[in-house]
Parts: structure tokens; C-alpha cells; sequence
């Protein structure tokens, strides 16, 4: 392996960082974004349990900010529930979009990866080609050994490139459309907790009236 590496010039280095950056990067965001972790199962019932039962504080709020993304969410929402509805929706949207931009830590890069491997790979064969055509004009095309080295530097960058942009772009799709459906899962969440809120509060005037 290591000779493959050596034989693949100086654009090899930047390929292997890129290689061990993806692979850091896509361990660490399948491990943050599984769903157990985004979007407790029993979370939800938990917060309807304390509503119901009246025992919602500033402890449980805490201790709900602190458990997952989907509880800073609820959290915000709750924080604001004597608020009115639109105050308490602006609270969880901005609540959100730093949810969301933790969710997606990391995400830019690993698309940057993808996108540039290929690019080194190809700089790496132009420079192998520009050595063989430098061979050829300084020796010519007698010395089978000098043209091999050129084409073949030429060849393992480009494979080398092709090899870690194709799984850090699977990767960076699949892990994108992870977060779109966790995202699209808390916000439902959160829609339900504001319209239970408020419905209850106008159920509750009606009576008082």
C-alpha cells in the first residue's frame, strides 16, 4: 500500500488527508445523527405526561433542553407557553435553525471532499502526463522504464481521487437526507405541542367565560 502511495507522487498526501477526513466525518455524523439520539421515543410522551399533570417546571424544562436536539426544540416552545402563539413559534424556529445547523456540522465539508478528490486525482494525471511527454522529448520513447513511472503516477492519482470521492459523496447524500427527515420529524413535533398549548388555553377561557 505504501508504495502505491509513494508512486503516486505528492498529490498522493492531500488525497490520503482528504480519504481520512471523509471517513472521520461520516463515522462521527452516522453516530450523532441516529434517530435514538435525535429523537428520543419516548421524549414526546414524557412532555405530554408533565402538561397533563400540571408538573411542568424550570427543572424539567432544563432537564429537557439538555436530553436531545428534538428537547431544545420543545423546550424553547415550553419556556414561552404563556406566551402567545406566535411568539412561542418564533422562539422554536430560531430554536431550530441552531438545532439544524449542528445537525448539519461537518456536512459542507464532506461535500467539499467529494467535490475536489476527483479534481486532485485529475491534477495528478496531468502531471504524470507532463512528465512522460518530458521523458519522451528528453530520451525518447526508447526507455519503456521513464514512461512507465509518468503514466503510472498519472493513473493512481486518478484512481486514488475516484476511490474517495464516490463514498464521501454517497455519504454526503445520505447523511443530508437524514437530516432533511429528522428535521421534518421535529417539526412536526413542534407543531403539535404549540397547537395542543393553545387549543387547551382557549378550551380553558371558554370555561372561565
Amino acid at each position: 500500500m505504501f508504495e502505491i502511495v509513494r508512486a503516486g507522487g505528492w498529490l498522493m498526501l492531500p488525497l490520503v488527508l482528504c480519504s481520512i477526513a471523509a471517513g472521520a466525518i461520516i463515522l462521527e455524523r452516522l453516530w450523532t445523527l441516529q434517530r435514538k439520539r435525535v429523537l428520543p421515543n419516548d421524549l414526546a410522551a414524557k412532555v405530554w405526561y408533565w402538561v397533563e399533570k400540571e408538573q411542568l417546571d424550570d427543572r424539567h424544562i432544563h432537564a429537557l433542553r439538555e436530553s436531545s436536539p428534538l428537547g431544545r426544540i420543545l423546550a424553547s416552545g415550553l419556556t414561552n407557553r404563556d406566551a402567545d402563539r406566535e411568539l412561542m413559534k418564533e422562539s422554536i424556529e430560531d430554536t431550530g435553525r441552531h438545532v439544524v445547523h449542528e445537525l448539519e456540522r461537518f456536512l459542507n465539508p464532506l461535500g467539499t471532499i467529494a467535490a475536489i478528490s476527483p479534481l486532485l486525482g485529475l491534477l495528478g494525471t496531468v502531471i504524470g502526463m507532463v512528465k512522460v511527454f518530458s521523458a519522451i522529448q528528453a530520451q525518447g520513447v526508447g526507455n519503456p522504464g521513464v514512461l512507465a513511472g509518468g503514466i503510472s503516477e498519472a493513473l493512481i492519482t486518478t484512481a486514488a481521487g475516484l476511490s474517495i470521492a464516490i463514498p464521501a459523496l454517497i455519504g454526503y447524500r445520505y447523511l443530508r437526507g437524514r437530516v432533511d427527515s429528522l428535521v421534518v420529524q421535529m417539526e412536526k413535533e413542534a407543531i403539535k405541542l404549540v397547537e395542543a398549548i393553545h387549543s387547551g388555553d382557549r378550551r380553558a377561557r371558554s370555561r372561565e367565560s
